[in-house]
């Protein structure tokens, strides 16, 4: 059955805002997401209930639920099995909107990479110009960033002209991480440290005791007490930070992007069975996909 735009667009807020707040939605609901007047929503739910798209719940909380049927004919029949695929706006997701498919309309130019990017939700919410970022995609983690030429209302799509795609490595940290692992002891001084750093060119190793982490200092740590005029013959454990970001070596690569981000880090210590093996440093990710 062919679908009016308006009921296209009424079906798929309702289907939004139902997978968001699991329960039945008002036609008014769907009318402000629409900027729509409520007695035409109200009017269109009545026919989409009459043709079954829709099932009607009375009484004070009651309102609309999709139905099957309505899953099909947009061609959404898995949603709650399926992953959510983001679309950020400034870095943002955008509220009630997620990507359902991204077909690639050129590959082979030289110059240009475009894409149609179908989406659940309303797109009258982009603008043309706007700069977007779909993704981590579910199975190969891709991220693609581009800039919004058109927009389709019927097919639900938006037009970008592609400027980068990431695929995030699926593999295990273990791949990518510097070892051996170089060490500092608790009772180590500034300038062992100083020395260590200098003749490793790294800027920052972990502080074992009898096997056993109990820190991690930097080269910013060693300047900062110096900088206290601390002697050079300090030991690093005065300066060292005690609350160590680790993972385990079998963590996807991925899966620790964010964390340096979100945790302000610039190293974590990689470990397997509770034994430290190894380092990731942000230069270790940096050197996998340079465009981060």
């Amino acid at each position: 059955m062919d679908l009016s735009l308006i009921q296209k667009e009424i079906l798929i807020t309702l289907i939004t805002l139902y997978r968001q707040h699991s329960h039945a939605i008002k036609g008014e609901e769907i009318a402000d997401v629409l900027n729509r007047n409520p007695g035409t929503v109200r009017n269109q739910m009545q026919a989409l209930k009459a043709i079954g798209f829709v099932d009607g719940v009375p009484g004070p909380k009651g309102g609309y639920n999709p139905t099957a049927l309505a899953y099909r004919e947009l061609n959404l029949s898995n949603i709650d099995q399926e992953a959510t695929v983001p679309i950020l706006r400034n870095g943002e997701p955008v509220p009630g909107t997620w990507v359902t498919e991204v077909d690639f309309t050129t590959l082979c130019h030289p110059d240009l990479c475009h894409a149609m990017v179908k989406i659940a939700g309303s797109v009258k919410t982009f603008e043309i110009g706007e700069e977007i970022a779909i993704g981590p995609t579910p199975v190969n983690k891709l991220i693609i960033r581009g800039e919004i030429y058109g927009k389709d209302e019927v097919q639900q799509s938006v037009l970008i002209s592609i400027s980068e795609m990431i695929s995030l490595p699926k593999k295990a940290i273990r791949n990518y991480m510097s070892t051996p692992l170089i060490t500092l002891s608790p009772g180590s001084s500034f300038r062992e440290a100083i020395h260590l750093f200098t003749a490793k060119h790294i800027h920052g190793a972990p502080v074992m005791k009898g096997g056993e982490l109990v820190g991690i200092v930097t080269i910013t740590d060693i300047a900062k007490g110096l900088d206290d005029n601390r002697p050079i013959e300090t030991p690093v454990s005065s300066v060292m930070t005690s609350e160590v970001v680790y993972a385990d070596a079998g963590t996807k690569l991925y899966e620790v992007v964010t964390r340096f981000k979100e945790q302000e880090i610039g190293r974590l210590i990689v470990v397997e069975n509770g034994r430290p093996v190894g380092i990731l440093t942000q230069s270790d990710v940096l050197g996998v996909f340079p465009s981060l």
